[in-house]
This record gives structure tokens, sequence and C-alpha cells, in this order.
């Protein structure tokens, strides 16, 4: 039998473009001799739907979208992903589950049993854990059927698993209820360095119950969350025979016969799938947010270089406009740098100076700040003169603004709220300092894009005389393991200084962490590549006085 692996980017409860992508996809299975489609978690919705699943008239939508496809799509079978109703007296009114049906029936359910609730996810706030396995045999197949988080409760990879129970496992318990063909549906968030924990858990699937697996990952841009694809399938020894694209809608072929399929082609290096990343998540998020446009400052500096790269990759250049708006302090050198990456990615340029409005702040201000010396206050105004006047231009023109801001920055609060903060997407918010410079460099692997200048200066706010980032922070590459170690590996502040830095930065740094999480609830939703990102998945209150002693 051929199985298509078909990994869709819906939009969330956009069901007619939705269905109708579903159909062409399965169409197009069809034509290339499948007998069985499979599809991705909540596929008709998108996921995740949050609490749009409270919502009646969502849900009354949702189920006839899913009867029309059931009813139109004949000679396949479809696995697919769906919300069903959970009619039990108690509990939760809802279930993840997936269908499977043929020629206008639905042959069986299977709901989601292990719903996850740490990090993004929140899924026991509406869903109802199903109960028991799910086998079914189609076409002399007998498929066991699993969600997503349904395999990752391993015992013999996770020593401290999250759930009593473990469904994979349960497949396999008896020959009775041992499947031919183990088939997971996902949708499962990108983040750097998952793909290798996710192949970790596939191979041992594999090779503990020798069976064939396939695995389903949806794909595109959800707000903050990435979906990377890269559906895969393997044989009952583990090996890869079939792999679906990375970051981009795709349909690869399996046959059972022999167990071979198609295999795409991977993305070079952790850079450039990093890289493919943030231009999917950037351009799904203005384009289904309904934006066609972007427009971002461009300061001469590494950071507005880079967004500046990956929105004209993400959208075209002639759907981005780049902003240079000089102060007093701002040097001929970050002019030219930004006019010369503004040519060299083919976008559009303006230049807006501040210095008068800047001067016209001061004086109305004189009165109330005189006999007070000039301090980060005046450099915040330039920063806020600056987002108000691109705000102006997103406003006018119907471009969304994009915000250039680091991780590294964020975390430390060296951003400016209502001045550099402001936008509609914060692009690399989720990304080190020096990950910036790595991505930076990926841009210019075959020619000059971002000017090597912009790269090789150091980097500066250029908000005060002859100012520099380390003036007021450590160096990037203190700073960026401290930060990893504290938001991302969770270790305490005696830990982080036993990995060799001095207790007086560490204390410093994880200071301007809790000190600033009020700015980080105002910033422009950032797009999530590590494993913690500032967002919904990491939720510390503004107001608190715990203080980690050393």
């Amino acid at each position: 039998m051929k199985i298509a692996l078909i990994q869709t980017n819906p939009t969330i409860g956009d069901f007619a473009a939705n269905t109708a992508r579903i159909v062409a996809r399965i169409e197009h299975a069809k034509a290339r001799g499948c007998e069985l489609a499979i599809l991705p978690e909540l596929a008709m919705s998108g996921y995740p739907p949050l609490d749009l699943l409270e919502r009646e008239p969502f849900l009354a939508d949702h189920h006839r979208a899913v009867a029309r496809l059931v009813a139109e799509v004949r000679g396949i079978g479809v696995i697919c992903g769906v919300i069903c109703r959970h009619t039990a007296a108690t509990g939760k009114p809802l279930h993840n589950s997936a269908i499977l049906f043929a020629d206008g029936e639905i042959l069986t359910t299977a709901h989601k049993r292990l719903l996850p609730t740490y990090d993004v996810f929140d899924e026991t706030r509406y869903f109802e854990p199903g109960q028991g396995g799910s086998l079914f045999t189609f076409r002399g197949l007998r498929l066991g059927i699993t969600i997503c988080e349904d395999i990752w409760n391993d015992k013999d990879l996770f020593p401290r698993r999250l759930y009593a129970c473990d469904p994979a496992a349960d497949l396999f318990a008896t020959p009775e209820t041992r499947p031919d063909l183990l088939i997971n549906i996902a949708a499962s968030p990108f983040q750097m360095g998952k793909s290798a924990t996710r192949q970790a858990i596939f191979t041992n699937l594999c090779r503990k119950y020798t069976v064939p697996f396939c695995y389903v990952n949806q794909v595109g841009g959800q707000d903050s969350l990435l979906f990377d694809g890269n559906s895969l399938a393997m044989d009952g020894a583990g090996r890869e025979i079939a792999r679906g694209a990375a970051f981009a809608e795709d349909l690869v072929v399996v046959d059972t016969e022999g167990w071979q399929g198609e295999i795409r082609a991977a993305t070079a290096d952790d850079t450039a799938t990093l890289f493919a990343a943030l231009v999917m998540g950037s351009r799904d998020y203005v384009k289904k947010c309904g934006f066609g446009k972007g427009l971002l400052g461009l300061s001469g500096g590494i950071d507005s270089a880079l967004t500046a790269a990956i929105a004209a990759s993400a959208l075209g250049p002639q759907n981005v406009l780049g902003v240079a708006l000089p102060s007093p302090y701002t040097s001929q050198a970050s002019i030219d740098d930004a006019r010369a990456l503004a040519e060299n990615l083919g976008i559009d340029f303006t230049i807006l100076p501040i210095t008068d409005l800047f001067h016209a702040y001061n004086t109305t201000l004189t009165p109330l700040f005189a006999g007070l010396a000039a301090d980060v206050t005046e450099q915040n105004i330039q920063a806020r003169i600056r987002g108000n006047l691109l705000m102006a231009l997103s406003n006018k023109f119907g471009h969304l603004l994009l915000s250039t801001g680091n991780k590294s920055e964020m975390a430390v609060g060296y951003c400016t709220l209502y001045g550099d903060m402001s936008g509609g997407l914060a692009v690399i918010s989720d990304v080190p300092k020096g990950l910036v410079y790595e991505l930076a460099r990926y841009v210019n692997r075959e020619r000059e894009i971002i000017p090597w200048s912009t790269i090789d200066r150091a980097p500066s706010a250029e908000l005060a005389p002859d100012q520099k980032d380390q003036d007021d922070l450590p160096p990037y590459e203190i700073l960026d393991r401290i930060v990893a170690a504290h938001l991302e590996e969770n270790r305490s502040m005696a830990e982080i200084v036993a990995m060799g830095f001095a207790p007086e930065v560490v204390a410093d740094i994880i200071r301007r962490i809790r000190i600033n999480e009020y700015k980080r609830k105002q910033a422009p939703m950032g797009l999530k590549v590590t494993t913690k990102a500032f967002g919904p998945g990491r939720r510390y209150p503004n107001a608190h006085n715990y203080r980690e002693e050393a």
C-alpha cells in the first residue's frame, strides 16, 4: 500500500481554506496511487486554537467542515486530526482526536491520551484525555494511531515521566493489539536541538517494537510558534525511509511494499535551519494577520540588518521598507551601512532625521528638568521618537512594524519601552546576540549583503556620545551563556557561578532579568526558537520579592 504523508500549513479557524488545502493534497495523493493519506494533528482547525475552543460557533463551524471533508473525499482512506465532542457527563467538553475515514464514512476515532501542560502547551485547559489504545485494520494493515505527546513518555528515554501511562507501550502489550504500522500525527513546534530528541524517540520506538513508523507534523508559523514539518517514516529497524521538507508544505509517499519512500534534502546546517525557521515564521505571521508589507528601523547595527534580511526573504524585497532615523549621536558610518544594506537587499529605504524633534522634546521638558543632569531619560526619548515615527508609517501605509531587539537585550532590559520595542512582531527576540552574528555571516555566505563593517563594528545604541553596548553590559559571549543557564537550563545562581563566572556579574544579570519582566510583558510577540522564550511559555509574575541566595 502507498501512504501519503501530508504536512499542511493551516490558518486557525479558516475552515474553507484549510479544507481546500487538505482536499487538494488528498487528490494529489490519489493521483500518485496512494490508498491512505495522513494529515497532522488538528489539521482542520490548526494548532493551537486556544480559547477559540470555548466558542460554540467556532466548534460548530469546525464540525461542519469536517463533515463536508468526510463526505467529499472518495477513493482513499484519510487520517486527519480534528476536534471531537466529549459527551460524558463529567470532564472537559472536547477531545483532541484523529479520525480515519473513507468513502463518506468515519471508520474509527482515536483520542489523544497524553495532554501536555508545560512550556507553551495548555491542552488540559480544553481537552479530556482519551482512554485506551487505538488499533484499526485498514486494507489489511493494522494501524496503531497516536497523537503527538502520546509517544513522548517512554521509560527508556524519560527517567522521570510526566504521565502514568505509555500509549505506545499499551499498543504492543499483547499480540492481539500489536499494530503493523505505528502512526503519530503531530503539531510539534520547532526549537533548536529538538530534531535530535525527536529522532531518538522515533528510532527507539521502531527498534524496541520492531515496527515501521509514520510521523506527520504540521508546518508553518502560528503566532510565536514555528512548526517545521519534517514528517518522516522509518522501517522496523529505525532506518529513515522517507522525509518531508522542512518549513514548507509537502507530500511524500511511502510504499509498504519493501518500506521505501521519498526523502527531501535537509537544510545545510543548524544556522541555515534557524534562518529558514525565522523566515517562515515572519512570513506567516505577517500574512496570516492580514498584512502585505513590513517596515523596520535601520540603525546601521547588526540586529536591524539581520531582521531586514529575514524580512526581505520572507516577504520579498519589494514589500519591505527600511527607515534610518539618525539622531545627534548617529555616526555617518551607521547611516552609510543602513543605506548599503537596503541597496544590497533591494528594499525601499528612506531617512527621517530626529535631531530637531529631540531638541523640541528637550526644550519642552527644560522647565521641569532644570538643574538635572542628562541621563538615560534623554537616551530613551530618542528611542521613543523613533518608535512614534515608525508607528506613524505603519498606521499610514498599513505595513506591519518589525522590532529588532535580540534575546540578550530583552533578557536584561537593554531596550526602551514604547521606543525600539514598538512593533507588531519581534522577529529575533528569542535569538541570543552570538547567534545574531552567526546568522549575519550566513546571510553573507555567497556575497556581501549585510555590510561587513556592520558585523565587525562594536555594537552601540548610539544614544549618547561614544556609546558602546559593553559600557553597560558584560561581553555578549558571557551574557549569552549566563542568560541561557538561568532561563533555559533553570540553573541556580550558585551553579552558574560554578561554571566559572564572577558572582557579581551573575547576580547583576539575574537582577536585571527579574526587574525587567514588566517590559517584556509589553513587548511585541516574538518567534520562539529556543527551549525557553519570553512569551506564553514563560510565566513569571511582574510583582514579586523572591531573591535567590548565592
